[in-house]
């Protein structure tokens, strides 16, 4: 994995240089324009301009960002027309926009044709301003709006202008943002930025004359990031191995209030239409010597799904779902902490699904809850960043790590009137792979209790979904892993697993 050298994060990279790197700041126009290009190479991308000075200001014209994604041998650069930093004469610059800044994106690929997306760059009362000493630099910026619109695709040559296929823009009002930047063996950062609504819309038509029409839009009444990242100035982002020895870090989190998505597709006998909105969501990334750490999460969702090859309309929402993972990522003799984590919060379906499954209604209509929480120790030996390692994974020459202990912190299952709940923990042998055919033989032990389990059974029996016959052995099984707890239809089970192979239901071996 290389964080700075995917597309999508390359093309972030470019938008922070728009509106205003965490590099462009010092007390002289050279200066920000050379410590700007110096971020920029720490980041993993070569920047160009011509420069030349009238007066106060420093013009920089034909500006050129260029990086390669080594994964996939592609080359994506981003030119510029024009940006002035200017010298306001007490120890600031300022950083200047037109209101309009074409701009043009490159991607080439070895074997393809090179693609080329020109686009046009507006802002509206923008104003950014630069302070500070020397390695040590803090800068402000806003606008009313900002926005982006892709004029033009050309392909080999061929040029086709979007307004003969449609229309692809992006507008953001209210921005705000501040940022810090520390020179160094390492290039430190800090930036916020917060803003209003976001919008965006791409509509396009299939540009050889097919009926075909893809329709995508959306927004958030707002938005609010932060991140703070570690840059070695020597640094190669295609080493990512080398660079977190070096002491890389980055440390991320974005949030949107009001999300919403709305997609239409609509061809000659193919109809495809998505529906989304949230209250909120988060996305946060961490990654450092310590390990790598992504979270998502979202409040108040709502999904609605049709089509042609769907049969009926599907309607479902969820009022908490999450996800978190931390793992390491560098080889160390000692113990690594892990973790995992899976929220399903008061999910729920249309009753007009309900109505298909249970048109009687005999099964409770209460939304649904999945809940999943694990933590564990392992020990890491290889560093899954270097992609010699990973290559040699794949061919399975290559153990990746060791499984020390897990305990599972959360479980928790609720549908249907019936719920689910888990807890346990367990230390594994790395030395004996024989007794548990291949795994390292875990000790420990894991404990659950189900209620409502009997009463869900008989009423998918009464629905004819599951068999008699079916129930009957379903049945037998929780008697022989499971015990009656002190309330009706409730079942208790302890499952203890002993290093030498022994595996126990409540305290009855039963291998």
């Amino acid at each position: 994995m290389t964080y700075f050298n995917s597309p999508k994060t390359w093309a972030g990279s470019a938008a922070v240089c728009l509106l205003g790197s965490t590099a462009m700041a010092d007390i002289t126009a050279e200066a920000v324009w050379e410590d700007w290009t110096t971020y920029m190479s720490a980041s993993g991308y070569e920047m160009t301009a011509d420069e030349s000075r009238d007066g106060d200001d420093l013009v920089l014209t034909n500006i050129a960002m260029t990086t390669v994604i080594p994964e996939e041998d592609v080359t994506v650069a981003v030119t510029m027309a024009e940006m002035t930093l200017t010298d306001n004469g007490n120890g600031t610059v300022s950083i200047i926009f037109p209101e309009t800044l074409p701009m043009t994106v490159r991607v080439e690929a070895p074997g393809e044709d090179p693609v080329d997306v020109a686009a046009s760059y507006t802002t509206t009362d923008w104003a950014a301003l630069v302070a500070g000493d020397p390695g040590d630099l803090t800068y402000t910026y806003s606008a009313s709006s900002i926005g982006l619109t892709v004029d033009e695709i050309t392909v080999d040559q061929a040029s086709l202008p979007m307004s003969a296929i449609g229309k692809a823009e992006l507008s953001i009002a209210d921005l705000a943002g501040s940022s810090q930047s520390k020179s160094g063996p390492l290039y430190e950062t800090a930036q916020k930025i917060t803003t209003g609504a976001i919008s965006y819309i791409v509509d396009v038509t299939d540009p050889d004359g097919a009926e075909g029409r893809l329709v995508v839009q959306g927004g958030a009444e707002g938005m609010d990031s932060a991140a703070v990242a570690a840059l070695p100035e020597d640094g190669d982002m295609a080493d990512m191995a080398a660079m977190i020895e070096q002491g890389f870090s980055v440390d991320g989190a974005l949030s949107f209030i009001g999300g919403s998505l709305e997609m239409n597709f609509n061809e000659p006998g193919n109809i495809f239409q998505m529906k989304t909105k949230s209250a909120s969501s988060e996305l946060g990334v961490t990654m450092n010597a310590d390990g790598l750490a992504y979270s998502l999460a979202a409040k108040g969702q709502d999904i609605s799904l049709a089509g042609t090859d769907i049969p009926l309309p599907v309607e479902i929402s969820a009022q908490d779902t999450g996800f978190g993972l931390k793992i390491p990522i560098s080889a160390r003799d000692e113990l690594q902490p892990f973790s995992l984590d899976v929220t399903l919060g008061d999910f729920a379906v249309s009753e007009l699904i309900w109505s298909l499954i249970d048109p009687t209604s005999q099964l409770p209509r209460d939304p649904a809850t999945l809940t999943v929480g694990m933590v564990g120790t392992m020990k890491l030996l290889v560093d899954i960043l270097d992609p010699e390692t990973m290559a040699k994974m794949e061919t399975g020459d290559t153990q990746p790590g060791e499984l020390h202990s897990l305990e599972v912190t959360d479980l928790k299952v609720s549908a249907a009137g019936a719920e689910l709940l888990g807890g346990g923990s367990f230390t594994f042998d790395n030395s004996d792979l024989t007794t548990f055919g291949g795994m390292p033989a875990p000790t420990g032990k894991l404990d659950l209790s189900l209620s409502g389990g009997n009463g869900l059974l008989d009423k998918l029996v009464n629905m004819g979904l599951i068999p008699e016959g079916d129930a009957g052995g379903v049945r037998m099984m929780m008697g022989l892993f499971a015990v009656p707890g002190d309330a009706p239809d409730t079942l208790n089970s302890t499952i203890e697993v002993q290093g030498n192979g022994q595996i126990f239901a409540n305290g009855q071996r039963i291998q």
